[in-house]
């Protein structure tokens, strides 16, 4: 793995005081509306549109929810289904643990991709062009089929994505011939790919993986400031909605600020580099912003990535902005080897 990390574009400024001391920071450019190019902020205005005129979606059961969203009549448009994905069946906690695979031709590593949806909502299929691009860069993707809340609440998600993880680190080697393993995910799954890298360091002594592309994650179920005081306004999500989901994910009796349930809030020592990724006009904003500082502060290598306009996991979107997004991930997913 190389030692250090490539520059972000031009999103953090980085000078030296009198003393040599290096100082970091963030350009307050990137959060003026006149930032935002007219491209993203008409599709920002179309989706406000589009989803402020659907029923709510809290009015129905999960489920409801889940077929619109096969059929395409979520937030995200569908995305199409890799040719060549495959699904294989391992033991999980308390059922079968189907894991999605898209694997090139030649592996020189493995990403463990935890897919978003609030923990409520999602599959491992809804983004196979994202890990089909990955496995183009010579990654083999596996993504994990975790189960939902609120049918399956707090841990189980975690739990699947623990057990997915120790069957890579015991299977990884003799099936894809690489021992270089990396993690990540967006929302949820950004959220689910840390608490997995903390449950491997604190109940198993291990730091296997080389990195983490970490999306827009959720860090804090009790709640960043941007999440709790963004409001109504229905870019993707609001306050209402990640409330909800968080409610949905957790029993009344969870303690919302245990790391195990807000990483944030964890001893974050010997975490892999990491890059972490937002838009400016996301409700989780502040929790990418938070957890890049507290990485770095505990002493591991980050990387941030902050896009102009950019709504919650926005590269869902076709846009200009989004192909500078993934080309960024590939960048960072290539320096690891």
């Amino acid at each position: 793995m190389k030692a250090t990390l490539g520059k972000c574009m031009a999103l953090l400024s980085l000078r030296k005081s009198r003393r040599g001391l290096e100082v970091l920071n963030l350009n307050p450019a990137l959060f003026d509306p006149a930032a935002i190019d007219e491209e993203i902020a008409a599709q920002n205005a179309e989706i406000v549109a589009k989803l402020s005129a659907l029923p709510d979606q809290w009015s129905v059961p999960p489920a409801v929810i889940r077929e619109r969203r096969r059929q395409g009549l979520g937030p995200f448009p569908p995305m199409p289904k890799s040719a060549r994905a495959e699904i294989l069946t391992i033991p999980g906690p308390a059922a079968p643990l189907d894991l999605r695979i898209i694997a090139p031709e030649e592996p020189r590593g493995v990403y463990l991709h935890i897919h978003g949806g609030g923990w409520t909502f999602g599959t491992s299929e809804e983004q196979d062009p994202w890990l089909d691009r990955i496995a183009s860069n010579g990654f083999v993707c596996i993504s994990v089929e975790y189960r939902l809340a609120p049918e399956h609440p707090y841990p189980a998600a975690p739990d699947d994505c623990e057990a997915a993880a120790l069957w890579l680190l015991r299977e990884g080697k003799k099936r894809f011939g690489t021992t270089l393993f990396t993690i990540g995910g967006e929302s949820a799954g950004a959220h689910l790919s840390v608490v997995t890298l903390l449950r491997l360091r604190d109940r198993h002594g291990i730091r296997p993986f080389a990195g983490a592309n970490l999306f827009a994650g959720c860090y804090d179920l009790s709640l960043t400031p941007s999440a709790a005081r963004w409001g109504t306004e229905k870019l993707i999500l609001n306050t209402r909605d990640i409330q909800t989901f968080a409610d949905n994910f957790l029993s009344p009796d969870v303690d919302r600020r245990n790391p195990d349930v807000s990483p944030l809030h964890a001893d974050l020592e010997g975490m892999p580099p990491a890059s972490f990724s937002v838009g400016t006009r996301d409700p989780l904003v502040d929790d990418t912003l938070f957890m890049q500082a507290r990485w770095i502060a505990a002493g591991n290598a980050a990387e941030l990535a902050l896009w102009p306009g950019g709504c919650h996991v926005f590269p869902r979107f076709e846009s200009a902005l989004t192909e500078r997004a993934l080309a960024r991930i590939d960048a960072f997913m290539s320096g690891l080897v």
